[in-house]
């Protein structure tokens, strides 16, 4: 009996002096004296080998030393030794969190996220209510999706794929060269050609809302390229906007003076903008016309002024003085852009 008091108040004296041991440790950490902050929890280790917080502990200045892989190795002893000892399931869990850490620090490509976010995981599955491990795990996924894309760029087979897609555009097989070019922007995202390529696709199918976003991101990415400013045009000529068509043609001649696709297309559009204004168009599409410039607020705040109203009574009643008002600039440039609109005709 007195054998196993003397042995129960030794162990007792060791679980006090680990404390002890514990606390100089956390003291070390605090003041950045890392190796001091080791060589205590260590000790506290070795005295009380029933308490997992000091192997916990000394992970943490691990992680913060960036000796990782010493950090994961203590984590795996004290989850081991608290599923041992029934040790409270928040620990164990907090410990799998700094495990997880410790991978995504190491984390040099997609595959090297995969054993921090299985920590993670494991460590909501022994406390669901741990936030620290659910934005973690989150962040990690978010991470791994990052490094996945980044892998996954090829321009040298993103140029095979477009080159792929090129073949079917000229056998006008448009949905299977728009396979091609989506393949190829995934290999490489940077690449304008070929969003301007799949522009062209869908404009050829009509599909002009994609046409139209692909074109805009092909500007956006390499403004001086000029099969971007094609495309747009391309579509708001299909709707008619002459004056946006100019505008992106001129926009894109700015860069490109001597293309001659944007060049026949400035005279192309103004042909149309001639025919308009001299009303040589049919019913059917003049209503279209004027229902699209009607959409434009401008429009309607012009269509507002008093002034410009009676303008519009003078060239059908008083020519003379509608020309006569026509000689202040902001009155003609408002005429202008109501009879680019189809809302005025000149005869």
């Amino acid at each position: 009996m007195r054998s196993g008091l003397a042995d129960a108040k030794k162990k007792q004296e060791m679980k006090e002096r680990a404390k002890t041991a514990n606390k100089l440790g956390t003291a070390a950490f605090k003041n950045g004296d890392f190796e001091s902050a080791i060589q205590h929890y260590t000790t506290a280790m070795e005295m009380d080998d029933e308490d997992i917080a000091y192997i916990t502990n000394r992970a943490a200045v691990y992680l913060q030393m960036e000796k990782y892989k010493e950090c994961i190795e203590d984590c795996d002893k004290a989850v081991e030794k608290g599923i041992e000892l029934g040790s409270d399931h928040k620990m164990i869990a907090r410990v799998l969190t700094r495990k997880g850490t410790a991978f995504v620090k190491m984390a040099k490509c997609s595959k090297d996220y995969e054993p921090a976010i299985e920590a993670y995981r494991r460590a909501l599955k022994v406390h669901r209510s741990n936030a620290e491990a659910f934005n973690k795990l989150k962040e990690a996924e978010r991470a791994k999706q990052v490094w996945e894309r980044r892998e996954f760029i090829d321009p040298k087979i993103s140029d095979e794929e477009r080159e792929k897609g090129d073949e079917f555009f000229e056998e006008k097989m448009y949905a299977d060269a728009i396979k091609q070019y989506t393949e190829a922007i995934k290999r490489n995202p940077e690449d304008p050609k070929a969003y301007s390529n799949r522009a062209a696709c869908y404009n050829k199918l009509g599909a002009f809302p994609n046409g139209l976003e692909d074109a805009e991101k092909c500007i956006e990415l390499d403004p001086k390229f000029s099969g971007g400013y094609i495309r747009k045009a391309e579509v708001e000529f299909y709707l008619k906007e002459y004056d946006n068509v100019m505008k992106t043609y001129v926009e894109g001649l700015n860069h490109d003076p001597n293309n001659q696709e944007l060049r026949h297309g400035v005279t192309s559009c103004i042909q149309e903008i001639n025919k308009a204004n001299r009303g040589d168009v049919t019913p059917k599409e003049l209503k279209e016309r004027q229902a699209k410039g009607m959409e434009d607020p401008e429009i309607r705040n012009i269509l507002t002024d008093p002034v410009i109203r009676q303008v519009m009574s003078d060239l059908e009643e008083n020519l003379s003085a509608a020309q006569k008002q026509m000689k202040n600039p902001v009155i003609q440039s408002k005429i202008q852009k109501l009879i680019g609109a189809g809302i005025v005709q000149m005869k």
